[in-house]
């Protein structure tokens, strides 16, 4: 298998290639290797919904306004397609991880900046 380095606040990390989820989500996959209870499809779509009820809001505040307006289309569109759920194999966390959901979070936003 292939991978990239990618850097965070803890250093370097290898992510497979193709993935499309960063450094965030491979620390949790190697520190939280609990059982093999994946986040279902209404959890991921959730969790699309909210990255993209947050980037609309964020829009009409004027909060992106630093970003260009293909830019903003772009977080808009792939988190459609995360509600669609065109980038579950992209979700690879187990259900079991620390209480405040910060991995499952993290995973979302890395696949939608990646996308």
């Amino acid at each position: 298998m292939s991978t990239r380095t990618e850097r965070d606040s803890m250093g370097p990390i290898e992510v497979p290639s193709e993935a499309m989820y960063g450094a965030q989500t491979q620390r949790s996959r190697q520190n939280f290797k609990i059982g093999g209870h994946r986040f279902t499809r209404p959890m991921i779509r959730a969790l699309g919904i909210v990255k993209k009820c947050a980037a609309q809001a964020n829009i009409e505040l004027g909060e992106l306004d630093m970003l260009e307006g293909v830019q903003q289309e772009a977080l808009l569109t792939a988190a459609n397609e995360v509600i669609a759920g065109q980038w579950d194999d992209h979700f690879p966390l187990v259900v079991w991880q620390t209480g405040s959901g910060t991995q499952s979070n993290m995973n979302t936003n890395e696949v939608i900046s990646n996308r």
